[in-house]
């Protein structure tokens, strides 16, 4: 199992300077990788910064620890504008980028405030597009895509990314609905949510095997588990995260954090547990089943 911080871009982590020094700690701590929430609005005015700016700062200050935004809304973003921007960032930070990508919600009026559609089969669709246009794009080779909601003619984008065969892909899905968990399958990883309640070992363990349906393979495949979606955080319940086929622990920080709070985290280092990773028996370069 892997370890990581996620925090905020608004409120005490609304500097990409912080946010630099934090993960510069983190990596000095042991930690292996440092995400941000990708957000523009919350729910009452606060001071904010832009996490792709951030990252940047980020991977400038560090040298190893991955970083991420975890998740990009696509359906409120211009795919190829994602595709240029994580290009940039994998360069910058010499491949240690991890795409997070999501469908996102109006909780903060992020849609609805700037005239955006609610509707969430149309964001669905629309995500599952502007994946097909972030990796056609990623591919280096004239790329050409007719959707529904988005156009490419014969366009090629280099240079290619550092990471083979592509940057990863990491997507939210909210546990027990399916399709964003069948969407995942395809992709390098899932960020598992409940619309009410937590996600538990057992939850674990039922979303790998669902995966597991839909892939000739689990090697290499992410599941992450956020605090802020445990049950538990105590050592014990690490180790039943990571029996049950978690690989990542990222510790969250929302905006009631404090820079303090982190730092002090940051500063004892991931959690000292050994917590098993399940190994597939094909080949760890297996991808996901052709259908």
């Amino acid at each position: 199992m892997r370890y990581g911080i996620y925090t905020t871009v608004f409120g005490e982590f609304a500097n990409p300077r912080t946010l630099a020094d934090l993960a510069q700690a983190a990596e000095a701590a042991g930690w292996d990788g440092f995400f941000l929430w990708d957000h523009i609005l919350y729910a009452a005015p606060i001071d904010f910064t832009d996490p792709w700016i951030s990252l940047a700062a980020m991977a400038c200050s560090t040298e190893r620890i991955l970083l991420g935004p975890l998740v990009t809304p696509l359906p409120r973003r211009r795919p190829w504008i994602v595709a240029r921007q994580a290009l940039a960032l994998d360069h910058l930070s010499g491949g240690r980028l991890i795409q997070g990508v999501g469908i996102g919600g109006d909780w903060w009026r992020e849609y609805s405030a700037f005239g955006e559609l609610l509707d969430a089969k149309r964001h669905s669709a629309m995500l599952d597009e502007g994946i097909a246009v972030l990796t056609g794009l990623w591919s280096g080779n004239p790329f050409t895509f007719h959707g529904e909601y988005y156009q490419v003619q014969d366009v090629c984008f280099l240079p290619q990314p550092v990471q083979s065969p592509r940057i990863p892909i990491w997507v939210a899905g909210y546990w027990p609905h399916k399709p964003g968990f069948r969407r995942a399958a395809r992709w390098d990883g899932i960020f598992p949510y409940r619309d009410s309640g937590k996600i538990s070992p057992n939850d674990i363990a039922d979303i790998r095997k669902y995966i597991g349906e839909f892939r000739e393979s689990l090697e290499p495949f992410e599941i992450i588990v956020d605090t802020a979606m445990a049950v538990s955080g105590s050592a014990s319940a690490i180790e039943e995260y990571g029996s049950a086929g978690a690989t990542w622990w990222i510790e969250c920080f929302d905006q009631e954090s404090t820079t303090e709070q982190i730092k002090s985290r940051i500063l004892e280092g991931p959690p000292k547990v050994r917590a098993r990773r399940f190994r597939s028996k094909t080949s760890s370069t297996a991808r996901p089943k052709k259908t």
